[in-house]
């Protein structure tokens, strides 16, 4: 093989290898028979979260993979795919990816890295339907708030009869 691919490739593996080591969670979607202009849509989607879609060949993606030792991936690196690669995938980016499989059929969320651990299309689906952290921190707040508040209205309702 001519030594200016090799360095090629060796490159992409490079990048790929620091973009999953640099990323939150790392997600494998089939993009088959999506259109440019559907593709392009994603990626603007994902770029207004800090987070990036790119296209590389399996097998580039397969020695990053084993590189990090994520060496059970070989399911997910079937196909036409497409990564996505998240900084912070509590920020809404998952569930922008989420909400845009349930809108095109042709794409389908395989599985992935999250948090360095390698996982299915189910549990990254079950991720993607958690509310953010601002969802958690409000839903803790009205918790603990609660009662305190029933506290207040009962002793008013106790005044108020008196």
């Amino acid at each position: 093989m001519n030594q200016e691919i090799l360095k090629q490739k060796e490159a992409v593996v490079s990048e790929v290898t620091d973009l999953v080591k640099n990323s939150q969670a790392v997600v494998v979607c089939e993009y088959r028979g999506l259109t440019v202009a559907q593709i392009t849509s994603l990626r603007k989607e994902l770029r207004e979260k800090n987070a990036k879609a790119n296209i590389f060949k399996n097998s580039l993606v397969r020695r990053a993979f084993d590189s990090l030792e994520h060496k059970d991936a070989d399911e997910l690196l079937v196909g036409p795919n497409i990564y996505i690669f998240m900084d912070d995938y509590s920020n809404g980016s998952l569930k922008a990816v989420a909400k845009f499989a349930k809108r095109n059929d042709n794409f389908k969320i395989k599985g992935g890295v999250i948090e360095g651990r390698l996982s299915d299309a189910a549990y990254v689906s079950a991720i993607a339907q958690l509310p953010n952290k601002e969802g958690c921190v409000s839903m803790l707040l009205s918790v603990l708030q609660a009662p305190m508040r029933n506290l207040a209205y009962s002793l008013g309702q106790i005044a108020e009869k008196k």
